[in-house]
């Protein structure tokens, strides 16, 4: 297929990023995504037949970039648990034009990093939300100790993974304490800290919105042990602030969809695990495109589709968040990645 115009959306938003869950499954039961029990139950699963395909992905993957994405990023649940997945990077890497990105919570990264660079990924984003082990520990539920995931990110370096993003979601009362050690230990690191305002994602967090520590608090907090100022995003549409030390001992940023929404340039959409597309993040339904594929359609048929999806998008879910609205019925993060 033919490279097509950009899509655009009712708010004049083009389609820049696509965001691909590629398994639901994760070895962390981190408490603002993933609980071990949802409602009283063990945390369901998906069936393996209900996941798309590396080859469905890929086709996806493909027919978003003629419509004028530029980056990819592989997402769960964990997507180092997805078995064969350097096959699925080298499958998306052979895409023209495209940045392949990865999030993951750094558990299996010290034994994937260098395979995974060899299939063509890029970059890697590590979520860490302590330094401390028993609050790392109290986050990922799962008695996970922080050496594991610095050992992936050294991985993630001597891999030539560079700079690696490393993420902190701060919630009050839980780990708030961590900020200023981690600034402290990432500082003249080379990779990129970025401090993310507890969401209400889904509906199984428990969501309250005293438990968010404003990204404005995070900075003020760093600045009084190491002056910041504010630099330009890399792009249109980048949804973290970025700050760098005055020192030039490198940069964090702060990601504040709570108290300084970023809808208006959101070029996101987000693929989940068993086909359905998300125009947004706190969506409460998707779009079924595994059973469009599996029902024969025919490259014209899915362009059709995704421009359609796009062209009606109307979601700016954070700019209107109000006190009713963490109650309504969303999509778990583990289905759509972060």
């Amino acid at each position: 297929m033919s490279s097509r115009l950009p899509l655009l959306d009712t708010l004049g938003r083009p389609v820049r990023d696509l965001r691909i869950s590629i398994t639901d499954r994760c070895n962390f039961r981190c408490i603002y995504c993933m609980p071990k029990t949802v409602f009283g139950r063990d945390y369901p699963f998906l069936p393996r037949a209900e996941l798309l395909s590396f080859e469905e992905i890929t086709r996806i993957a493909r027919a978003f970039v003629n419509r004028g994405v530029r980056k990819l990023r592989l997402t769960g649940g964990e997507p180092l648990l997805r078995h064969g997945m350097e096959t699925l990077v080298e499958m998306l890497a052979a895409i023209p034009g495209v940045e392949l990105t990865l999030t993951t919570n750094g558990s299996l990264l010290d034994k994937k990093a260098a395979a995974l660079k060899a299939a063509g990924l890029v970059r890697v984003t590590v979520s860490l939300d302590a330094l401390d082990d028993a609050i790392f520990k109290r986050m990922n539920d799962a008695d996970y100790p922080v050496a594991k995931v610095l050992a992936g990110i050294e991985a993630a370096v001597q891999a030539g993974l560079t700079p690696v993003k490393v993420n902190c979601v701060v919630k009050r009362g839980v780990n708030e304490s961590q900020i200023l050690p981690l600034a402290r230990h990432f500082r003249n690191s080379g990779h990129i800290l970025r401090f993310i305002e507890y969401m209400d994602v889904g509906s199984s967090n428990g969501w309250r919105l005293d438990e968010v520590v404003p990204s404005a608090e995070v900075l003020r907090h760093i600045g009084e042990h190491y002056p910041i100022e504010p630099i330009d995003a890399n792009y249109p549409g980048e949804v973290a602030q970025r700050w760098r030390y005055r020192d030039g001992a490198g940069e964090i940023g702060v990601i504040s969809s709570v108290t300084r929404a970023f809808c208006d340039g959101c070029t996101r959409i987000r693929l989940s695990t068993e086909g359905k597309l998300y125009t947004c993040l706190f969506a409460s339904a998707g779009h079924d495109l595994r059973a469009l594929l599996r029902s024969g359609a025919d490259d014209v048929a899915l362009d059709a589709e995704i421009a359609r999806i796009w062209q009606q998008r109307t979601d700016r879910y954070s700019q209107l968040r109000m006190a009713a609205t963490p109650q309504l019925k969303k999509i778990e993060m583990s289905y759509i990645g972060g």
